[in-house]
């Protein structure tokens, strides 16, 4: 585990000294650059390893890190470093936080180089699932930069130290990420988003001093990720919601080569404040597709309007099918515990309860499969799924699944008859509810699957056919949760 920086500390505790009568400290593993000392330390009670950060004096001194550390602790997200305990001794105080078996964005591009596009879109996601979360509770971070950004052994990206100081805000967190994603492409840092972390050199810059986009310094970065970070970059342009660039990572966090899209299609760009709200005219291909709820928050919260990227996008094409077109005012539909059950045609049907949780509003809550051997439910069976029962026939726009983890592969399915609560029922639905768009399998945690709102469906059913990686060292490593289920019709 490796943290940002070098700087002045205070004498160091010895190896094995027990604080709080609870968490041993194991091993020194650095300074950051506040002059907190970083300890890889034990829960003796829990007997877990636990990361353990040290400020000396406690008190005044340590009022920021102890503030920071108690809102984090109200927020758990897959992203986010899980924060367990602070305490204040008034001669030192310390934080108890997760440990996380991995490097430091900084220490790997150092050590490996600039990321690959894909690479680099995958992190982007994580990190920007992390701070939706963090300002969907009214928080901002205001501490991104590539020493808080931990990648993990399994690939896990995680989100670190949190400070609550002034100049934080919602934007900075914003800016910040289009940083990373510079750096991530190009090894060096663009101090528009604020000062260099130590060691990483002030990108390189044009005769007007504007940074020189990443795919004039290297080859092979594609258009929509060098306009993304650009965008998030320039200070003329308004910035997208965490939500909206969350959900816009997410889409394009395909793992693959769908990442590389065709003529005709690109990620979503922010207009200038004297630009009119405009949407591309292009036929955008579905593997490029945007919710309509996410075009709509987009709309909103970018003020300015949407576009695609694309260089040689023409505003006089034709317009797109209708089947294509956002409908302008989607609405959420409200569910009840009534109207989900899961889906399990040939399992032992073990799993089937608690379907309640993805609907209950609360995302701190969760259906979650079983452990499996393989990602494919260990070979018994050819997935799992949710199934939704609205009021009537509708056209829906889209429906949103939050996950507890990223990396599953899923696809919805819609029909109009539920054939009964059974494995026999089960098998029915499988057979005979259709496919609505692609399957997808996310690097993030948010699924957002659109629809073409042609046919009015009664049923939607949300199947899971690869789970994703929860513990490597667990018997049976994979499985899923299911946060919450939205879903908005026209």
């Amino acid at each position: 585990m490796t943290h940002v920086g070098d700087g002045p500390h205070a004498e160091e505790p010895d190896l094995g000294v027990l604080l709080a009568e609870r968490y041993r400290l194991e091993e020194h593993i650095n300074h950051d650059g506040t002059g907190r000392a970083v300890w890889r330390g034990i829960d003796v009670v829990l007997r877990r390893p636990v990361a353990v950060v040290m400020r000396e004096p406690g008190g005044h001194a340590a009022e920021e890190m102890l503030a920071a550390a108690v809102t984090a602790s109200r927020l758990s997200h897959p992203n986010l470093i899980g924060v367990y305990d602070a305490i204040d001794e008034g001669t030192r105080a310390y934080v108890i936080r997760e440990w996380v078996n991995g490097v430091a964005l900084r220490d790997l591009v150092a050590d490996e180089g600039q990321l690959d596009p894909e690479r680099t879109t995958a992190v982007l996601n994580g990190v920007s699932q992390a701070v939706a979360a963090l300002h969907a509770s009214g928080m901002a971070h205001g501490n991104i930069h590539p020493g808080s950004i931990l990648i993990a052994h399994d690939g896990r990206v995680v989100l670190t130290d949190a400070r609550f100081e002034e100049g934080t805000s919602q934007e900075r967190d914003i800016r910040a990420l289009g940083a990373c994603g510079y750096f991530m492409l190009t090894g060096s840092w663009p101090s528009e988003a604020g000062r260099a972390p130590a060691s990483i050199p002030d990108c390189l810059r044009d005769t007007t001093g504007a940074p020189v986009a990443p795919r004039q310094i290297r080859a092979g970065v594609p258009t929509y990720l060098d306009d993304l970070v650009m965008d998030l970059l320039n200070p003329d342009l308004a910035l997208p919601s965490a939500e909206v660039l969350a959900a816009e990572l997410s889409r394009l966090d395909t793992g693959g080569e769908q990442l590389l899209f065709g003529q005709g299609s690109g990620t979503l760009r922010f207009a200038s404040s004297d630009d009119p709200p405009q949407v591309s005219r292009l036929t955008i291909p579905k593997v490029a597709l945007v919710s309509a709820a996410a075009l709509a928050v987009a709309a909103a919260a970018m003020v300015l309007g949407v576009k695609v990227l694309n260089a040689k996008a023409d505003a006089n094409h034709s317009e797109p099918p209708a089947t294509q077109s956002a409908h302008p005012n989607p609405r959420p539909v409200s569910l009840s515990a009534a109207q989900v059950r899961i889906v399990d045609p040939l399992g032992d049907r073990k799993e089937t309860k608690n379907a309640a949780l993805v609907v209950d509003g609360d995302p701190g809550t969760a259906w979650k499969t079983n452990g499996y051997t393989r990602s494919n439910f260990g070979g018994s069976k050819p997935g799992m799924g949710i199934l939704i029962r609205l009021d009537s026939p509708q056209r829906v726009a889209s429906v949103k699944v939050q996950l507890t983890l990223p990396g599953a592969t899923a696809q919805l399915r819609a029909g109009n008859t539920d054939p009964g609560d059974s494995s026999d029922g089960d098998a029915t639905i499988l057979e005979t509810y259709q496919s609505v768009g692609d399957a997808q399998v996310k690097g993030g945690t948010t699924m957002v699957f659109p629809t073409d709102m042609s046919t009015p469906y009664q049923y939607l059913l949300v199947w899971f056919t690869e789970l994703p990686l929860d513990n490597a060292q667990a018997p049976n490593p994979y499985k899923i949760g299911v946060q919450e289920i939205t879903v908005e019709v026209q």
